[in-house]
């Protein structure tokens, strides 16, 4: 039997003698007729390879060993390595959705820069008249008046400069008037002081040294006081970390916050809340019934009666935010303006939010990485929000990456503007009310 295999040019010819178990096959062409074994015999030349194939299996084997050669031993760095920080896991619920009130914007934009690089991180603003006080990161307390700025006390000593200056130099934070005009100042490494604005002289009130019931104070915040000055409500936001360590902090989880009660007449203090995970900004209620107290790591307002039926009780009074409050200040609307130091964006990816109940990612990125690396990821994002006096969302006002004022602390209400503080930039924002 002859079957055609192929085109013109070349034929295929089997033939198959079933006489016996014998097969043979011609290949036939223009030229010559040759059997299959004779073609096998025949002498063959060697093949090239493939210049582009063999390429890349060159550059897959580099890659390959590259990668090994690099992710052992980082992956023995991060074994051995030991970590700052025992995280521990934490809920939160999703985030709120940045709609209504909340609608991002660019009203901070409109904003206005005052003394740009004449003082680094303004964290609080109070004002005497139209005097204004503030402290800043080199550990002064300074006065702005008639737009000339001057420094009239220093509760820490030199040198100030660095991150590590910080317990030396001192670290005024959370700032009040009091009767007859005298300023409380919290100062995170030395505690609670008196400041006379106009000799500069400085009463301590509260020593950071001093042990209370049984725990240091290792970061005095903020503070809020009563209008007779008696008494004067502050917040510890850990009595393991330093405020230079305040990531740490917030990373860890840690909830050895309180917020305490010191009596300036009979110089007694009082533990009245404990638990608290970076509790910071502190407001008391107009009526002065209760006290707000900021919880920065669990994005939320907890509240603590101070009179009244309810006195000595806790309840929530806003909870998960829209970002990390800061401190919080009273509104001439009766409400209270509160300074997110970052965002939990909605839509959008919250850092925070993705590593709350992942601890074994927040220590391999301890290991390997600083606190002041670690800042720089954190988005320039600034956001303030006016809540009612009830707690309920009133407006906010947004930047959405940090253009004209960021790291925004505090928002001080004052003669139809808000005072901008921040916690390292190194200007004050006002914003006029009137325009937005």
């Amino acid at each position: 039997m002859i079957t055609k295999l192929s085109s013109h040019s070349f034929r295929f010819l089997s033939v198959c003698c079933f006489s016996g178990n014998f097969c043979s096959e011609l290949v036939l062409d223009r030229h010559h007729c040759k059997t299959k074994d004779q073609i096998k015999k025949s002498p063959t030349k060697p093949q090239q390879k493939n210049p582009i194939t063999y390429s890349s299996k060159v550059f897959r084997v580099t890659f390959l060993t590259l990668a090994v050669s690099v992710a052992v031993p980082l992956l023995g760095v991060t074994v051995l390595l030991d970590c700052p920080i025992d995280p521990q896991p934490i809920s939160l619920k999703e985030p709120p959705l940045l709609t209504g009130v909340l609608e991002p914007n660019t009203k901070l934009r409109k904003a206005e820069r005052l003394w740009e690089n004449q003082l680094v991180g303004p964290e609080s603003i109070v004002n005497i008249g139209d005097v204004l006080f503030t402290g800043t990161a080199d550990g002064k307390i300074i006065k702005i008046e008639d737009g000339e700025i001057q420094t009239i006390a220093r509760i820490g000593h030199g040198p100030c400069g660095g991150r590590e200056d910080e317990p030396t130099c001192g670290r005024p934070l959370g700032m009040r008037v009091g009767p007859n005009n005298t300023l409380f100042v919290a100062d995170a490494y030395y505690g609670l002081y008196e400041v006379n604005p106009d000799t500069g002289e400085t009463k301590p009130l509260v020593s950071s040294k001093t042990l209370i019931e049984g725990q240091k104070l290792s970061f005095v915040n903020d503070l809020t006081v009563t209008r007779d000055g008696r008494k004067i409500y502050f917040t510890d936001s850990s009595s393991k970390w330093q405020r230079q360590d305040y990531l740490f902090l917030i990373m860890e989880g840690t909830d050895d916050g309180r917020l305490l009660e010191y009596d300036t007449v009979t110089k007694e203090v009082k533990v009245l809340m404990v638990g608290l995970r970076f509790p910071n900004g502190v407001q008391l209620s107009p009526a002065e019934d209760f006290v707000l107290v900021q919880e920065t790591t669990m994005a939320r307002i907890r509240r603590y009666y101070v009179s009244g039926l309810m006195k000595g009780g806790a309840d929530m009074f806003v909870e998960n935010m829209p970002g990390l409050p800061d401190n919080i200040r009273l509104s001439s609307s009766g409400g209270y303006w509160v300074a997110m130091a970052a965002v939990r964006p909605n839509p959008g990816f919250s850092l925070l939010d993705f590593l709350s109940e992942k601890p074994w990612i927040k220590r391999m990125i301890f290991k390997l990485l600083s606190q002041e690396t670690l800042t720089k990821f954190v988005p320039k994002y600034s956001l303030v929000v006016e809540l009612s006096e009830t707690g309920s969302y009133k407006r906010s006002f947004h930047d959405p990456n940090g253009l004209t004022v960021a790291y925004i602390s505090e928002a001080h209400e004052h003669n139809g503007h808000l005072y901008l503080g921040s916690f390292r930039s190194p200007y004050i924002g006002r914003l006029d009310l009137q325009h937005v």
